[in-house]
């Protein structure tokens, strides 16, 4: 077993609280639950640490701390289908999950069965069900540890620079113009840079609401923190622009951590995402697993656009 000191949430128990809309303890949910060796997979529980899972599978490895720092819980990458430290994303690790749906039924999922749940699962924000465990590819999460590399610093970041970066994919050949895009962007709101750094991510294809299209270089922004709320509004304005040049150059940005993107820039980026939303309302009417990310796309894709007429 990983080290706790908790006792272990069952999946009757989970089904159990689904089912009856009880709250749960998902922290709870840190077991490995079983290794095949002859298959060459393990599975563990949703809540049970990346880190951990690869001192289990390869004692000492040094490039184990990387696997934690790049993600926390098999859960709560999954969630958003985040890349490793090889750059892979988490589905690509996957041989199956284990769900409680929305309405308290039990179901595994894989790219064979029920593949479609699995690919609105995979990245789909928990909104599909409650994650109980996942089956993994130890051959899979050992090229992972064997080919982590830590993220390039691009720029060094300032000791002003504070709050949350801005997430961009670029294709890489156009990383550099777009780096210089960004520059005279920064320049020209006087906004310098805090900070660049730069991770190699790879391309998957087993998620519907996929960010990784491509092999992109994801390059993350720094900014100095606003010292009033005027410079809030321009910041963001900032990080507007700075989506519109990245998606000039054929780049993306991942949904989950990027809320100041516009309906257009989403859409442009993520043209399957209003059919997401509808496949949300299918599988779960009720709406009984939503949270901050789901009410703020639904609130976005749910108004109405508004035609802007101007007067002579």
């Amino acid at each position: 077993m990983l080290e706790t000191q908790s006792i272990p949430l069952s999946a009757l128990e989970l089904t159990a609280a689904i089912r009856d809309c009880q709250p749960y303890d998902a922290s709870r949910l840190d077991r490995v639950l079983r290794i095949d060796d002859s298959q060459g997979l393990i599975e563990v529980q949703a809540a049970a640490r990346w880190i951990e899972i690869a001192a289990r599978l390869r004692p000492g490895h040094p490039h184990a701390a990387r696997l934690g720092r790049a993600m926390q819980t098999v859960g709560e990458s999954l969630a958003c289908n985040a890349a490793g430290p090889d750059g892979r994303p988490a589905v690509a690790h996957v041989e199956s999950m284990t769900l409680v749906l929305p309405n308290g039924e039990l179901t595994r999922v894989s790219r064979t069965r029920q593949d479609e749940l699995f690919g609105l699962a995979a990245g789909g924000h928990g909104l599909f069900g409650a994650l109980y465990s996942v089956t993994l590819h130890i051959g899979s999460l050992t090229r992972a540890l064997n080919e982590a590399v830590d993220a390039e610093v691009l720029a060094r970041p300032l000791a002003a620079a504070a709050g949350r970066p801005l997430r961009l994919l670029l294709p890489p050949d156009a990383l550099a113009a777009f780096l210089a895009d960004a520059e005279a962007h920064c320049e020209e709101w006087r906004m310098p840079l805090a900070g660049a750094r730069l991770r190699r991510t790879r391309e998957e294809r087993d998620t519907f609401l996929r960010w990784a299209q491509r092999d992109y270089a994801a390059v993350a922004l720094g900014f100095c923190k606003p010292a009033v709320l005027g410079g809030a509004v321009r910041a963001a304005q900032l990080r507007r622009r700075l989506l519109d040049a990245a998606i000039a150059r054929g780049g993306s940005f991942p949904l989950h951590c990027t809320p100041e993107a516009t309906r257009e820039q989403a859409e442009a980026c993520y043209p399957q995402l209003p059919r997401f939303l509808a496949e949300k309302r299918r599988i779960d009417p009720g709406e009984r697993m939503v949270n901050a990310w789901y009410r703020h796309f639904r609130r976005m894709f749910s108004a109405q656009r508004c035609v802007v007429r101007w007067s002579h």
